[in-house]
């Protein structure tokens, strides 16, 4: 019996068809995406607000309210998920090169200390 996927993302329909304020429901998201998510949204200069909230503790899922001067809410939710992605694979690159290079450091060291002559009396 295949089992029924459950959805990540859904958009609260408002009663007007204003598409640059809208409400996302975030499934399976906490603290951690809603305020990153959040920041990097509130960086694009088309947005008025953008907010989340936890609806309870017990609930795995997040609101996230964006509204924009213009542009529609999904568009610069897109977009902030975009620049987020871009953001984290830049951290993640930065710090694997750093731990790449202190291993290089850590050997060349340790190379370094083996090589050494002794000191003969």
């Amino acid at each position: 019996m295949a089992e029924q996927q459950k959805k990540k993302l859904e958009v609260v329909q408002t009663l007007d068809s204003d598409e640059s304020c809208q409400t996302f429901v975030l499934h399976d998201e906490d603290h951690t995406l809603g305020n990153a998510l959040r920041y990097m949204i509130m960086k694009n200069p088309d947005v008025d607000f953008c907010g989340y909230s936890v609806p309870h503790p017990s609930e795995h899922k997040i609101n996230l309210r964006i509204q924009s001067r213009g542009p529609p809410a999904a568009d610069i939710l897109r977009r902030g998920l975009t620049e987020l992605n871009a953001l984290c694979e830049h951290v993640q690159n930065t710090f694997e090169g750093a731990v790449e290079e202190y291993k290089m450091n850590q050997a060349m060291q340790q190379s370094t200390d083996n090589t050494e002559p002794m000191e003969t009396g």
